[in-house]
């Protein structure tokens, strides 16, 4: 089974949660380029981030179990559980500690550690499976719709995420097209996993600013858009780019109200449809 066909075999339609936020706000500039979160954002998101996983993975005992009957894991899915979020955490605190200001982890380092399992596809299948059960995903409302928009009309799109090896497969399994052919640019593609730190450090977003100058656009031009204002709209204002706040589904939806930070920390928009998008670019 190729790990499109997994995806959509885990597949279950969910609907957007609606939130209290209305649409306002409009470009301070004019937009040529677009760069998205993907969780939370371009797709829906009912885990959010990995403490939402731990709490969902705690309600999916049944299935995990199940994972590690399938693997010959030598784990009840309570102890799996248990063993893969603290490998998690223990490494992040280990780069922590080596210097990394927000550390991400390669994943496929992490199951071999808890498995002890070598060979990568099976290593990859693990991780895959288990991450369907503990967050599952379907695509925002429009999605298809709102990115063939952009590609057509010429805009330069990338991605900024927090993100893991299968990240890339969602938009091939629900879209049946790779990143290139749906119209992002690859080298405006900034996965957590491949550069070894997460959002809200800025170093991907000031990555972008300068690769998108090299293709002659400013940063004021650029909107970044996602869900949260501590790892999206706090580091991509740092870095001179409008944001646009995403509010279109509860679970995802990060005001973080109690953080002083973002008392002078405004986003340029809000949109709560990603078919609102194209109206301001």
């Amino acid at each position: 089974m190729t790990f499109e066909e997994l995806i959509r075999s885990y597949s279950r339609p969910m609907t957007p949660i609606a939130t209290p936020l209305q649409p306002k706000g409009s470009p301070t500039h004019s937009v040529k380029a677009v760069l998205f979160d993907v969780y939370g954002t371009l797709f829906i998101s009912k885990a959010g981030d990995i403490g939402g996983a731990r709490s969902e993975a705690s309600l999916r005992l049944s299935e995990i179990d199940n994972l590690c009957k399938r693997f010959e894991l030598s784990y009840s899915a309570e102890g799996l559980v248990e063993r893969f979020f603290d490998s998690i955490e223990a490494e992040k605190l280990r780069l922590s500690e080596s210097g990394i200001d927000y550390p991400e982890v390669v994943i496929e380092d992490i199951w071999e550690r808890v498995t002890g399992i070598k060979d990568r596809r099976r290593i990859r299948e693990i991780a895959l499976e288990f991450e369907l059960i503990v967050n599952p995903v379907y695509p925002m409302p429009g999605l298809g719709e709102v990115l063939s928009t952009l590609k057509r009309r010429g805009v330069l799109m990338g991605i900024i995420s927090n993100a893991q090896f299968y990240t890339p497969y969602l938009f091939s399994s629900y879209l049946g097209m790779a990143l290139d052919e749906i119209g992002f640019s690859r080298d405006l593609i900034f996965f957590s996993y491949e550069l070894g730190y997460v959002k809200p450090s800025i170093r991907s977003f000031s990555l972008a600013a300068e690769r998108l100058l090299d293709r002659g656009v400013e940063a004021k031009n650029t909107l970044y858009v996602g869900n949260d204002m501590l790892k999206d709209v706090y580091p991509a204002k740092a870095v001179g780019f409008q944001a646009a706040l995403f509010a279109g589904d509860a679970r995802s939806l990060k005001l973080r109200e109690e953080d002083e930070r973002f008392r002078s920390v405004e986003p340029d928009i809000i949109i709560n449809d990603l078919k609102q998008l194209p109206d301001f670019v």
